[in-house]
């Protein structure tokens, strides 16, 4: 991770402590609020690389007996292996504290654009860590996306007559939270062409036979709208939307344009995700398999091992190899290659639309499955 500074400190040229943007975001080996064990990793948002990561643990085996038995004015002396005290969801808080806090000294380095998906109180633990409002925040683009469908997923739920065949339905929102995505996108670094753009979606995706509504989509023949395409082609358009019911738009309305506001778009400006973040997580948990629990020690073990393999592959071991004095064979140079190249190969290739359509849904499903079981403890934006 010493590494990833370094390659920092050469963008930035200067060996001087020196300002830069990382995406935050914690994980746990659970849900989030049952889980014992968790990290916080720190990503350059520039490099997509691991800086830093903090592993935490609420639970130690001799404290725990200790406390099972009765014996707790009797605890042998030993070394606790709880790192953190307090709520499974205050890990991420805490863990970027901790992170912020030692940047200068270990990594040189100033995490001075915080990079965040707004569903913890991170920023708020870290914003004034080197000076007043000295860490700003800027919002991940993906996570405000999301953030339509479940406010409009609220909004359906809390207001009969809402949903149904016609209205405010699931395929609805997914196509108006698509659309919201697509016009950020586009418009990355203009702050009036973005919030021009969000409104015009939502208007457009409102709009049917019966009611166009696509005064405020682009014009011309390179404009996204079908609409404006077929007007400046002197055709005529066929819609064979129905579009949304005017009722229904009115009460849309004013929940899609709370997420319109220029001060939360300004923070979506930079146009960068937390998608590698994501992609870390899930390299971690594939070396730390979630099913099966395990102490502070292994999980830190696991840990490391996932940062080398999401910063370096698996030819980054061979270091850790020759440090312990064991001697690498050519099986075993030609093996992490193969493993790294296959990794590559295998990476999905852009999908057809049929195929992402069908992976949305089990998607969909498997995620109402779990709320059906465990209720809502994740969504964006929601707490």
């Amino acid at each position: 991770m010493t590494e990833v500074a370094d390659e920092v400190m050469k963008l930035k040229k200067t060996s001087d402590v020196a300002e830069w943007g990382v995406s935050v975001e914690g994980t746990w080996q659970r849900r989030v609020h049952s889980s014992l064990n968790g990290c916080v990793a720190v990503l350059s948002i520039d490099t997509g690389k691991v800086l830093d990561l903090e592993v935490m643990s609420e639970w130690c085996r001799n404290c725990n007996t200790s406390k099972s038995s009765g014996k707790s004015k009797h605890v042998k002396k030993h070394q606790c292996l709880c790192n953190h005290q307090g709520s499974a969801g205050s890990m991420e808080s805490v863990g970027s504290y901790r992170l912020f806090e030692r940047s200068r000294e270990t990594r040189k380095l100033e995490y001075v654009e915080f990079y965040v998906d707004g569903d913890s109180k991170s920023h708020l633990a870290v914003k004034n860590i080197y000076g007043i409002d000295s860490v700003r925040k800027y919002e991940c683009i993906g996570h405000i996306q999301k953030r339509i469908g479940s406010k409009l997923s609220i909004l359906k739920t809390k207001e009969k007559g809402l949903g149904g065949k016609g209205k405010l339905s699931d395929s609805f929102i997914d196509k108006i939270q698509n659309y919201y995505g697509i016009a950020i996108r586009r418009n990355i670094g203009n702050l009036e062409e973005m919030q021009r753009a969000v409104i015009a979606a939502f208007h457009h995706c409102c709009s049917g036979k019966s009611n166009p509504m696509h005064g405020q989509c682009p014009l011309g023949s390179e404009s996204w709208c079908s609409y404006q395409q077929a007007q400046s082609a002197g055709k005529v358009f066929y819609d064979k939307n129905a579009g949304l019911p005017k009722s229904i738009i009115n009460k849309t309305k004013p929940t899609y344009l709370q997420l319109c506001d220029q001060n939360l778009l300004w923070k979506c400006l930079h146009g960068k995700t937390q998608n590698a973040n994501e992609a870390f997580n899930g390299c971690l948990w594939k070396v730390v398999p979630k099913e099966i629990f395990v102490e502070l020690q292994t999980f830190c073990l696991g840990s490391y091992i996932a940062v080398i393999n999401f910063n370096k592959g698996f030819t980054g071991l061979l270091s850790v190899l020759e440090s312990l004095d064991i001697k690498i064979g050519s099986y075993t140079l030609r093996g992490y290659a193969a493993i790294d190249q296959t990794r590559i190969e295998d990476t999905p290739l852009p999908q057809c639309k049929s195929y992402k359509k069908k992976n949305r849904a089990i998607k969909k499903r498997k995620v109402i499955n779990t709320e059906k079981h465990e209720r809502v403890t994740y969504k964006s934006g929601a707490f």
